[in-house]
């Protein structure tokens, strides 16, 4: 795939590059200043201007767990009498942190980030999401509570990893987005939905497209 790089990744690549041979405390401290630039926040998922590529790591359900999401978000569309289109199921996952949006995939990048993730050191984890509503941007979305635990835990190890160092905990709500709407539902109980995560996915995003690639698949120590 042909490299071209759009500002938000040309601008991190340098970062990532040698992050695996920094070795004394000084260059630590570097790496963790250095990588937090290539870990860019984007408000409600909103693509940069020109960007046809998006990266982050994720966990993704298991295909039998998504089919079961997908039925129960064609059962909540009715009900709530919700109009937006309900993500496809090999599409559903829930973003640990983004990487970035450009033009191309970086192989750099690919790389790095999967050496990040594989350098956690956590054993897998059950996950359950037990609760159902609408972010004032629009998205309907799973949720939980003590059931996603795991999940604030592992985020946190991930951006560790990349800062080079324990930080202070993130603002982190995990969810998963089911469709996207204008009309807002109020959070309410549903059926748990359970599965044991066993890995981390790096995931590459045609913005405008709806093609989902996964790149890398990093199992849980």
């Amino acid at each position: 795939m042909e490299l071209s790089f759009a500002p938000s990744f040309s601008a991190f690549l340098p970062a990532l590059q040698g992050m695996s041979v920094l070795k004394t405390r000084r260059q630590q401290r570097v790496h963790g200043r250095l990588a937090q630039l290539a870990l860019p926040r984007y408000p409600h998922g909103r693509p940069k201007s020109g960007a046809t590529d998006r990266l982050f790591l994720a966990i993704v359900p298991p295909a039998e767990v998504a089919e079961r999401i997908a039925r129960l978000t064609r059962h909540l569309k009715i009900g709530h009498e919700l109009t937006g289109k309900p993500l496809q199921p090999e599409h559903l996952h829930v973003t640990l942190c983004h990487l970035g949006d450009g033009g191309g995939v970086p192989t750099d990048v690919v790389a790095m980030a999967t050496e990040r993730a594989a350098s956690i050191a956590m054993p897998s984890f059950k996950v359950g999401f037990d609760r159902v509503g609408s972010f004032k941007n629009g998205a309907f979305v799973l949720r939980g509570d003590e059931s996603l635990i795991g999940l604030e835990i592992l985020q946190q190890r991930l951006s560790d990893s990349f800062d080079g160092r324990p930080q202070r905990a993130r603002a982190f709500t995990p969810h998963m987005t089911l469709l996207r709407d204008a009309h807002r539902v109020p959070d309410h109980d549903i059926e748990p939905i359970e599965w044991e995560v066993r890995d981390i996915v790096l995931v590459h995003s045609l913005l405008g497209k709806t093609t989902h690639r996964h790149l890398a698949r990093v199992p849980l120590a």
